[in-house]
């Protein structure tokens, strides 16, 4: 009698147990009347997904009482998240209104590795949508990501432009896709692009600061992360995009468009998208040589489970774009290795004096390619005591660019320089259980890298194999009012040299850091975090001798380079509110090792040696520091105005020598108001760069300026698409001002007046 008394109370507990949870409910809206099907609304502390019905409705049923934050999500459309709390045996309701807006939260899955709010995070994240995408509409994700707080371009004209984050730039900046790595060879040269579309992207996240727990040792300085329009998950039936584009200031034309359709578990998808610009006007005038074109093209076949999923996926990009003025420094070249022509083949540099050049008017132009072919998968709402769920992707990518030379005179062309560079990279995350208040992820990743060059430039001699391999881990203790976060990863490098008088180097190096985010009141937070990077050094910096018009520098590289190591602080203060949202940081990194290029003096006469006609550096290693200080606010006044401001400073230096480090962006402020009438957006802004005085001993000055830019949408949304019209009238007042961070600063002002229009038509 006594067993079957206990067996019934225990039925009777474990009903009154599951009768305990709750379940959150709600509607998902586009200007709150117009309801939006097949929305994807997550209950972000769980990672579960739900999808809304033709009706714009969705329930959530099962969740633990406690309190939760609901994010939904269309393409094409600002997320929006909910904080609600669950009671015992009740329903929680969370309706949720999307708009094209400026006061809208957007998701993360770069700082961690999963998906959470850009407020949430650790790290410090910039969101940019495909709204502010459309409005700046370049050819290249640098002149897309200039304005955003904390990022700066790199120029060699518009074509290369790539971004800068607190003045980090190069190998100390990792550009992604999806999260992989692109396989380009942009971080090594000035004149290089990313083969990157950022058109077609849905979204682009820049985690600024160390972020090599989760990406490796060439994220000390952050990353940037180009998001496609896919999710991985089934949705039935059709969805897409189609976009155009035209500019005035640079006769620019483009489109982008791309679907995906699903039918009984199988998701077919394709895109497509070309540009074309013209040389740009300046106050000064047109730059020549400064077009580019872009075409590109995708297709993928992924299955898609209730607990797993694998995809595969194959996309060309190609692109041309002029190199302002770099024919001169080609010219130079050419001269002096006809009157030296045994010590240009010493040094390697390939055609450099082989045969007879006279000095011609040039333009350079560059022309790539790239293959890429992915595939990645995994498995999720797993039953596993200990693992949730994982990924993995397996990524190769086949790129090649030719440095062509036009004779200007007789319209002749030829490739003079040809970089390849082949890459498989592999990469596996694990996400575990939650166990009581700790949450987490590991796994492991690493690449295969096979570069060579060969012609004018030849920069090296034969092919260089780099190796890679890491294991990391990244672990979070949630004690509801304080989290705290610490991961560590080891991280091994090797390189292989073709050519015997080369070196093979080995680098293996632990990287580590701690956080701590605390809840100060409702809706704020103050969030500090300690970061040990390591990084090894690039390969180019290891092994490059020669000109190279890209750096505007002779290049010699040091084999005998050590690993970089950084101490970093950063510490955010946040808010975040229906009418109010800031973000402000300071940060410090002090870094030991630093890797730069130092100019040469051999003979001693207090002037830089030059070589080619460029200034010969040497890379070398020593100690430097980056302090600086980032500001992003935005009100809402009423349901029609609002304002934003954001500020953004950095200094640079090398401390032993009390030296500053060339191409550091100047204090900007950025400020304007959000004005908006139903459907109808109006941004207009006031941009200030400060004069830029802490300049390297062989960097000239530049001086500050005062931009006015407005930038407008239109939506019109219904059940199942939506239209949206964008516009930007940049430089109104025709202002000529130069970027500190190009390389032709003192040869190219930055573009003039110019307004640029785009249509999108987004179905879902």
């Amino acid at each position: 009698m006594r067993p079957l008394i206990l067996l019934s109370a225990l039925f009777i507990f474990s009903i009154t147990a599951l009768a305990q949870n709750g379940s959150i409910s709600g509607k998902v809206t586009y200007g709150g009347s117009t309801p939006l099907h097949d929305a994807t609304v997550q209950l972000m502390q769980t990672g579960r997904i739900v999808r809304t019905d033709a009706e714009g409705n969705y329930t959530i049923t099962d969740v633990a009482p406690g309190r939760y934050t609901v994010l939904a999500h269309v393409e094409g459309f600002s997320d929006v998240t909910r904080v609600v709390v669950v009671a015992a045996g009740s329903e929680a309701r969370a309706d949720l209104n999307l708009r094209v807006a400026a006061l809208q939260e957007q998701v993360t899955v770069t700082a961690t590795g999963t998906e959470q709010s850009v407020f949430d995070s650790f790290q410090t994240v910039n969101s940019v949508g495909s709204t502010r995408i459309m409005q700046k509409a370049a050819t290249s994700i640098g002149e897309v990501l200039e304005s955003e707080t904390g990022v700066a371009k790199r120029s060699f004209g518009p074509g290369p432009s790539r971004p800068v984050i607190r003045g980090f730039d190069g190998d100390r900046v990792l550009v992604v896709q999806d999260g992989i790595r692109t396989g380009s060879l942009a971080s090594q040269s000035g004149d290089h692009a990313e083969p990157v579309d950022p058109v077609g992207a849905e979204r682009i996240e820049v985690l600024k600061g160390p972020a090599t727990l989760l990406y490796g040792s060439n994220a000390i300085g952050g990353v940037v992360n180009v998001i496609d329009h896919h999710d991985n998950d089934f949705v039935s039936g059709f969805r897409g995009f189609l976009t155009g584009v035209t500019g005035s200031a640079d006769k620019q034309a483009g489109f982008a468009g791309g679907g995906e359709y699903g039918y009984k578990n199988f998701m077919f998808r394709g895109k497509a998208g070309a540009q074309r610009t013209g040389n740009f006007s300046t106050p000064e005038g047109v730059v020549p040589n400064s077009r580019s074109r872009s075409n590109n093209g995708s297709f993928g076949l992924g299955y898609y489970g209730e607990k797993a999923w694998i995809d595969g996926s194959f996309a060309v990009d190609i692109r041309k774009f002029g190199v302002p003025y770099a024919g001169e420094f080609h010219g130079h070249h050419h001269e002096e290795c006809e009157e030296e022509d045994e010590e240009c083949k010493e040094h390697g540099e390939g055609k450099f004096g082989e045969e007879e050049h006279e000095h011609e008017e040039l333009d350079v132009s560059l022309r790539s390619r790239a293959y890429n072919t992915k595939f990645s998968g995994g498995f999720r709402d797993l039953t596993n005591p200990f693992l949730r769920g994982m990924q993995y992707s397996f990524f190769y990518s086949d790129y090649k660019h030719d440095e062509i030379e036009t004779e200007i005179e007789h319209n002749e062309s030829e490739i003079a320089t040809v970089y390849k560079n082949k890459t498989f990279s592999y990469r596996t995350l694990f996400e575990q259980q939650r166990a009581g208040r700790l949450t987490g992820r590991f796994g492991f990743e690493g690449f295969n890298r096979n570069y060579r060059v060969d012609g004018e430039e030849q920069l090296v001699n034969g092919k260089i194999a780099h190796n890679s391999f890491s294991a990391y881990a990244l672990e979070e203790i949630d004690l509801k009012r304080v989290k705290f976060q610490f991961g560590g990863r080891i991280e091994n490098n090797r390189y292989n040299p073709e050519d015997p008088l080369l070196t093979d180097r080995d680098f293996t190096a632990f990287s580590g850091g701690a956080g701590i985010n605390v809840g100060l009141w409702e809706g704020g937070a103050l969030v500090a975090n300690y970061t040990h990077s390591t990084r090894a050094p690039a390969l180019e910096e290891l092994y490059n001798h020669g000109p190279h018009i890209g750096n505007m520098t002779y290049e010699v590289g040091n084999d005998a380079l050590k690993t970089e190591r950084s101490n970093g602080i950063d510490v955010s203060l946040r808010h975040i509110s229906d009418k109010f949202r800031l973000t402000g940081d300071v940060f410090h990194y002090s870094i030991s090792n630093f890797v730069y290029l130092a100019a040469a003096d051999e003979d001693e006469d207090g002037e830089p040696d030059t070589e080619h006609g460029l200034f010969v550096g040497n890379y070398t290693q020593d100690n430097a520091a980056f302090t600086g200080a980032e500001l992003s606010a935005e009100a809402s006044f009423n349901r029609f105005i609002g304002a934003f401001l954001n500020f953004d400073t950095v200094r640079a230096r090398l401390t032993d020598r009390d030296e500053n480090l060339p191409r550091i962006p100047p204090a900007r402020v950025r400020l304007g108001l959000d004005l908006r009438y139903k459907d109808l957006t109006v941004r207009p802004e006031l941009l200030f760069a400060a004069r830029q005085k802490k300049v390297s001993p062989l960097e000239t000055q530049t001086d500050g300026y005062g931009l006015l830019n407005i930038a407008g949408s239109y939506t019109i949304g219904r059940q199942h698409h939506a239209h949206i019209f964008s516009v930007n009238a940049y430089n109104l007042t025709n202002k000529l001002y130069r970027n500190h961070l190009s390389f032709v600063k003192d040869l190219v002002p930055e573009i003039g007046r110019g307004i640029r229009f785009g249509y999108t038509v987004r179905f879902f």
